[in-house]
């Protein structure tokens, strides 16, 4: 059985002169939780319509679980697992009657529903609250019960489309280690446009901006590869002004820059120094400063982070 789970291949999406997706190429492997990136209305959403058969291309195609979303989509349908950003939730039924009804729409009887229900009953949590009605549970648990009738028929794909939306932190924390547990058996798309929620669910991210995909790595590769490091140097003001410390480090081999970031009440200077590439200038700065008889109190290494690429990338792709 192949290792590709989703492979999409030019997929584009017109709504009259609006071009919604366009020309959309990607692969997800089995086991991979994938964040699908970008700003509101940068085709995400049109995306995942796409995948679960929901609306169908203008363009291109895309295969999911080795089943076409033209010529078989009822078996792409059978193969996924999708929670909508807005969760179709019956808010007058009980969790547990919901929970049955879901499965057996999706084909499930007598003691094969019984051990689905029981699965996802105890892989959401939802055990404490199965006997209330779904209208008197929190956003947090009505998420948890979406994700549950996502997971009744044991998909090996699993969409989620903007899962966190409306959850407090404490909820959204919840929801997020739960999806990580369920994506060690599963392959899972992460729509979103929270940055928080890529860096810390998913190993790899897609980036899609104007109905492109601009990006397709892991969260720390993308920081990598997008931009120089940086290094702030933390040291003892003493009798040193701003000007004779950037003199200091300015005379380190490979630096282009150094600035002056904070000054503060406790007697601190903070610089920081940029390489013209992108060599590790951390020993070139602590000699500098022990030669220059500078008390140095910090030394750290930064990049970019995932905000900053996602900017660059967003606002690029539609210049």
């Amino acid at each position: 059985m192949s290792d590709v789970m989703i492979e999409a291949r030019d997929l584009t999406k017109h709504y009259g002169t609006v071009a919604a997706l366009q020309n959309a190429t990607f692969r997800v492997n089995r086991g991979e939780v994938v964040g699908f990136l970008g700003p509101n209305g940068a085709g995400k959403t049109t995306t995942m319509k796409i995948l679960t058969c929901f609306i169908a291309p203008s363009g291109g195609t895309a295969r999911v679980a080795g089943a076409d979303i033209f010529e078989d989509p009822i078996a792409v349908r059978r193969a996924i697992g999708y929670l909508p950003e807005n969760t179709p939730l019956y808010t007058e039924m009980l969790v547990l009657e919901y929970l049955e009804f879901a499965g057996k729409m999706r084909g499930l009887r007598g003691s094969e529903l019984q051990a689905g229900l029981r699965k996802v009953v105890e892989e959401t949590s939802l055990g404490d609250v199965v006997g209330k009605s779904i209208g008197e549970l929190s956003k947090g648990f009505r998420q948890r019960v979406g994700l549950a009738q996502a997971l009744i028929h044991e998909p090996p794909v699993l969409i989620l489309d903007e899962p966190m939306s409306g959850l407090d932190p404490n909820q959204a924390a919840e929801i997020r280690e739960l999806i990580r547990e369920i994506g060690r058996e599963r392959t899972v798309i992460l729509s979103t446009h929270n940055l928080a929620e890529v860096q810390v669910t998913c190993s790899r991210v897609l980036i899609i901006s104007e109905g492109r995909l601009v990006a397709d790595d892991t969260p720390d590769d993308l920081a990598a590869r997008a931009g120089k490091p940086r290094f702030v140097v933390t040291l003892r003001k003493d009798d040193h002004s701003a000007a004779d410390v950037r003199a200091v480090f300015s005379s380190v081999g490979n630096a282009q820059t150094v600035t002056e970031v904070a000054a503060s009440s406790a007697g601190e200077l903070i610089v920081e120094v940029v390489p013209k590439g992108n060599d590790d200038l951390r020993a070139d700065i602590f000699r500098a400063a022990v030669s220059a008889d500078l008390v140095l109190l910090g030394l750290e290494q930064r990049g970019e982070n995932l905000e900053d690429i996602f900017r660059q990338l967003t606002t690029k792709a539609g210049a």
